[in-house]
């Protein structure tokens, strides 16, 4: 006779997490954020000058995104002219890392082709 404590759950996909990694893939310029943060690059004005093609409008559009998903913290200095840097919280450089896995997930995928 089986009993109710032997069946197991149908499991679910992540939703919140998988919906994260669809929208920084889908937003172009997250990975070159990324990029430019871990080589010291923290302001919005210098990433712009550092990436041809890359506009202050969706630059921003990115940050925002990133920092509402808690990847990246926005830090504002109460100076004049106004201050803003942007850095990896301890949350993104998890994120960050399984992006990094998957990368080399699909650099295995490409060899097998």
């Amino acid at each position: 006779m089986k009993t109710l404590e032997n069946k197991i759950s149908r499991k679910k996909a992540p939703e919140n997490s998988a919906r994260m990694v669809e929208t920084i893939y889908g937003c172009k310029w997250s990975l070159t954020v990324y990029q430019l943060l871990k080589e010291g690059v923290n302001r919005p004005g210098k990433m712009v000058k550092s990436v041809e093609g890359l506009s202050t409008k969706v630059l921003n559009e990115c940050l925002r995104k990133n920092t509402d998903f808690g990847i990246l913290e926005r830090i504002s200095f109460n100076e004049v002219p106004p201050r803003v840097e942007y850095q990896v919280t301890e949350f993104g450089q998890k994120f960050i890392r399984i992006l990094d896995e998957l990368e080399l997930l699909q650099d295995e995928i490409n060899q097998l082709n």
